[in-house]
């Protein structure tokens, strides 16, 4: 398994909820459309309304690969920076945990 934990910082709250709408619009697209996208969460920040984490967790680097060339997907990336004032992101690798069934 594969994944990233991304920290996005929004320009202001108009900009907050821009994004979010942006963030709705992409995953519902992910969910319909990824098999291989196991988790795609997005959480807001207790106490930092202007700061949204996503934490993904893919199959493995192929189905990471194939997010990635997504026409919604290329659009979320292109669109985003007009909502974003900072994008921090960390590549993940999965060592163990609860909650996904997958056979490795």
């Amino acid at each position: 398994m594969f994944g990233l934990m991304v920290r996005f910082t929004c320009k202001d709250e108009d900009a907050a909820a821009g994004f979010d709408a942006l963030v709705a619009r992409t995953g519902a697209q992910i969910r319909a459309n990824e098999p291989g996208t196991l988790i795609y969460t997005v959480h807001r920040v207790d106490g930092r309304p202007l700061e949204r984490i996503f934490y993904e967790l893919y199959r493995d680097h192929d189905a990471f690969d194939t997010h990635e060339t997504q026409p919604y997907v290329r659009a979320f990336l292109d669109d985003r920076n007009a909502y974003l004032a900072s994008t921090e992101v960390d590549r993940l690798d999965f060592v163990s945990g609860k909650g996904v069934d997958v056979e490795h």
